[in-house]
């Protein structure tokens, strides 16, 4: 078998590589529009294959709504909705599986194909592999989480959600670093410990935040404190203080009081806070260094939608008045993916000094 040369990866290989990160990104929205209209447990069966068509008639349609009528959600939220209705909430689930059942041929037909032409390298052939063994992984994690929904809870379960979404954005990270290593295999570097450093401690605290933005858009725990900078009226909610209240039962019942949303309300609130300090700490010191034009323009690009992204999160716990602002939460989830692309470009540019 034939393999390319790492530095000369032929141009429709690298559009490939972004388009598949396009996808990615935008099958992370579309799970976040599934999510905040209630949508993901609108299809109960997981069908590969037969899965692929919707219900092509009034009988079909009528049997998926009974099946969905056998839900906690249905029985517990949703009872009395009508077909119409479930056919909206049945649009985005089933949307969002299309979505990646075609990101599955979009990348796996090319790969065999740049694979047999010897359009790939070693390296980018294992990168590849790592990033199809990862998707498969998020797709199982994916039928686990709805399938918690389906029993007992009208809802998927919270710490279930955010593992699938933290590795969906893994997913999308190992991608976006190998589509790094592609475009730019021998990058201008800078050795600097201190940018290194901030620069990785940035990475790490923001996908710690997504994962619990993750267990409180699961949790549904803004619409229980919608105000800023206070927890209606409070710095710290009462019930945190209650000793009582910290057992192992209330963190995973969480949806029978409100110890869990204010408990996450807090980490998450607590790690944005965080994530600011270290963005303008990262942007003050990289200023100061004097490093390259492409470096300094990343670096405001990076406060920027920093910035942005802050005020998104505001902005949804602030309109959580009875019920989460769809669009508000999924601009606020699309801008944590920019977020990182942004800050791995950067980690990128500052790799480790070999000892």
């Amino acid at each position: 078998m034939k393999f390319t040369e790492s530095n000369s990866i032929s141009k429709i290989v690298k559009i490939w590589l972004i388009i598949g990160i396009v996808m990615v990104f935008f099958q992370v929205v579309i799970g976040g529009v599934t999510r905040l209209t209630g949508s993901g447990l609108s299809i109960t069966k997981w069908e590969i294959v037969t899965g692929t068509l919707p219900p092509m008639s009034q009988e079909g349609w009528t049997s998926e709504f009974d099946l969905y009528k056998a839900t906690p959600q249905y029985e517990q939220i949703n009872k009395g909705m009508s077909l119409s209705e479930f056919k909206f909430i049945y649009f985005w689930e089933y949307f969002h599986r299309l979505w990646a059942r075609t990101m599955g041929f979009v990348f796996l037909i090319p790969f065999v194909f740049f694979l047999i032409k010897g359009k790939l390298s070693k390296s980018l052939i294992t990168d590849l592999c790592i990033v199809i063994l990862l998707a498969v992984i998020v797709a199982s994690v994916g039928w686990i989480m709805v399938a918690s929904g389906l029993i007992e809870r009208p809802w998927v379960n919270a710490y279930k959600l955010s593992f699938h979404l933290s590795l969906a954005f893994i997913l999308f990270s190992y991608l976006l670093w190998t589509t790094f290593k592609v475009f730019k295999p021998r990058p201008k570097v800078f050795h600097n410990s201190m940018l290194r450093k901030l620069s990785l401690g940035f990475v790490t605290v923001l996908a710690v935040q997504v994962f619990f933005g993750g267990i409180m858009s699961g949790m549904k725990a803004g619409l229980f404190f919608p105000t800023w900078p206070d927890m209606n009226g409070e710095v710290i909610p009462s019930v945190l203080r209650e000793s009582s209240m910290w057992n192992v039962n209330n963190f995973y019942e969480y949806d029978k009081n409100l110890f869990m949303p204010a408990l996450i309300q807090i980490i998450h609130r607590s790690l944005a806070y965080l994530l600011i300090i270290i963005g303008l700490t990262f942007f003050w010191k990289g200023i100061r260094a004097k490093v390259s034009s492409n470096y300094t323009k990343s670096l405001y690009m990076l406060i920027t939608m920093l910035v942005i992204q802050a005020g998104l999160g505001i902005a949804t716990v602030l309109l959580c008045k009875g019920s989460i602002p769809v669009d508000f939460g999924v601009y606020h989830q699309g801008g944590a993916l920019l977020l990182l692309m942004i800050s791995l470009y950067m980690l990128y540019l500052t790799p480790k000094v070999s000892s």
